[in-house]
C-alpha cells in the first residue's frame, strides 16, 4: 500500500515496517521503523484540509524562519520527496508527507500531573513567543474561522431552524442553556468589533497530544501544526482549559465524573505565562479566565449543531452521541464558571510567580 509512497522520499520499502501511530482523529499517522532511521508518514484528510497546499506552504515559512532567527527550537518540519516537494500524492489520490521521527519523544493522551500541564503550556506558549516577530500575513488560513464563534452560532442557529421536531424536543434543555450563556458571544464580539486583540501566530490545537515530551516529562516542542495559523491567544489558552481541567474528557457520558482540577489551572498559568506574561497585553491579560468559557462554549455549541444537523461532522458512535458530548460540554462550562472566583486569586499568584501582575 505504502511502497510506491516509500519510493518517493527515497526510501527503500523492504527496509522498513509501517504501522499505525499515535490517537489523532483528523489524518491518519503512521510511524516508519527501519535500521537506518524512524519516521512519521501522514496521509492528510482532504475533506476537512481543503487545502494541503497552504499546510505545506505555513511549514515551510515557518521551518525557514525558525532555521534563520531561532535555531536552537526544535522544529519537527516535513521531509522533502525525490522530487523536492513535500507533499506526495498516491496512485489513489491521497496526499502523504513524512516527517523526522524524533528519537527519545513521547507523547501522552491525559494529563496525570501538574507539571505535564505546566510543560506543555510553556510550550504552546513559547512557540507563540519565539514567533512574536514573524510577518504574520505570511501564513494562510488552514481552516477558515475555525475558532470564529459568532460563524459558529450563526451555524447553530440555521441547524435549529432546519432541525426535525424530535431533535428539538430532545435537545429542548441544552438550547436554553446555550441561549443562557449567550454573554460569552457578546463578549466575543465586542473584543473583535474593538480590535481589542492583537493577531499572533497560534496553533489553534492545544490538546496534550500535540505536545512532544522526553522521558522525564519535560516538553520538547509542539506537533501537528496544520491549524497553525494567525488567531487570538484565547484559542489556546482556552483550549487548554477545555481539555485539561477535567479528568473526563468530552466523550464521557457520566457527567457526575466532570470536574475542575484547580491544581492543573494553576499550572496552565505559570506554564503560559512564563513565556508569554511579558508579551501579553493588558487587554489579553484581562480576558485570560474568560479564554476557557469561549472555548468550552463554542464546542458545546458545535456538538449541539451537528446533533441537530443529523449528526453529519463529528464521528457518531451510538444515537444521541453528540447530544451526550454537548451536556458534557456545557457542565465543564458550568463547573468552570462555579470556579472563578477561584481562578482569579490562581491567576494573581501565577503572575506574581513571575513578576508579570
Amino acid at each position: 500500500m505504502f511502497e510506491n509512497i516509500l519510493l518517493s522520499f527515497g526510501l527503500n520499502p523492504s527496509d522498513y515496517t509501517i504501522l499505525p501511530f499515535g490517537s489523532g482523529l483528523i489524518n491518519r499517522t503512521f510511524k516508519v521503523s527501519g535500521n537506518a532511521g524512524d519516521y512519521i508518514l501522514q496521509q492528510i484528510n482532504v475533506n476537512v484540509f481543503k487545502s494541503p497546499e497552504d499546510i505545506a506552504e505555513n511549514l515551510s515559512l515557518l521551518h525557514s524562519y525558525f532555521e534563520k532567527n531561532k535555531s536552537d527550537y526544535l522544529f519537527v518540519a516535513p521531509l522533502p520527496a525525490v522530487s523536492g516537494e513535500f507533499l506526495v500524492k498516491s496512485a489513489s489520490g491521497n496526499i502523504f508527507r513524512l516527517f523526522p521521527f524524533v528519537k527519545g519523544s513521547q507523547t501522552i493522551n491525559f494529563i496525570s500531573y501538574e507539571k505535564e500541564a505546566f510543560e506543555a503550556a510553556k510550550q504552546f506558549g513559547r512557540f507563540t513567543r519565539l514567533l512574536k516577530e514573524f510577518e504574520i500575513g505570511q501564513l494562510k488560513y488552514t481552516l477558515p474561522a475555525f475558532h470564529d464563534l459568532e460563524l459558529r452560532f450563526e451555524q447553530f442557529k440555521t441547524a435549529y431552524e432546519n432541525a426535525t421536531r424530535e431533535r428539538l424536543d430532545q435537545a429542548s434543555n441544552e438550547i436554553k442553556e446555550v441561549y443562557k450563556h449567550y454573554y460569552i458571544l457578546q463578549t466575543y464580539r465586542q473584543l473583535i468589533a474593538n480590535n481589542e486583540l492583537p493577531l499572533r501566530v497560534i496553533h489553534h490545537d492545544t490538546k496534550i497530544s500535540n505536545i512532544l515530551f522526553d522521558d522525564q516529562q519535560n516538553g520538547l516542542c509542539v506537533i501537528d501544526l496544520d491549524t497553525v495559523m494567525p488567531g487570538y491567544y484565547l484559542s489556546d489558552v482556552g483550549d487548554m482549559m477545555r481539555t485539561y481541567l477535567s479528568p473526563a474528557n468530552e466523550e464521557e457520558a457520566d457527567l457526575s465524573k466532570i470536574h475542575i482540577r484547580e491544581n492543573i489551572f494553576y499550572a496552565i498559568c505559570k506554564g503560559y505565562l512564563s513565556e508569554m506574561g511579558t508579551v501579553l497585553s493588558e487587554t489579553e491579560k484581562k480576558y485570560f479566565i474568560f479564554s476557557g468559557k469561549l472555548m468550552i462554549y463554542m464546542q458545546a455549541i458545535r456538538f449541539l449543531t451537528d446533533f441537530l444537523n443529523n449528526d453529519i461532522y463529528y464521528e457518531n458512535k451510538y444515537p444521541g452521541h453528540n447530544l451526550n458530548r454537548t451536556r458534557n460540554q456545557l457542565t465543564l462550562l458550568k463547573k468552570y464558571e462555579d470556579s472563578e472566583e477561584k481562578f482569579e486569586d490562581l491567576l494573581v499568584r501565577a503572575q506574581k510567580d513571575f513578576s508579570i501582575a
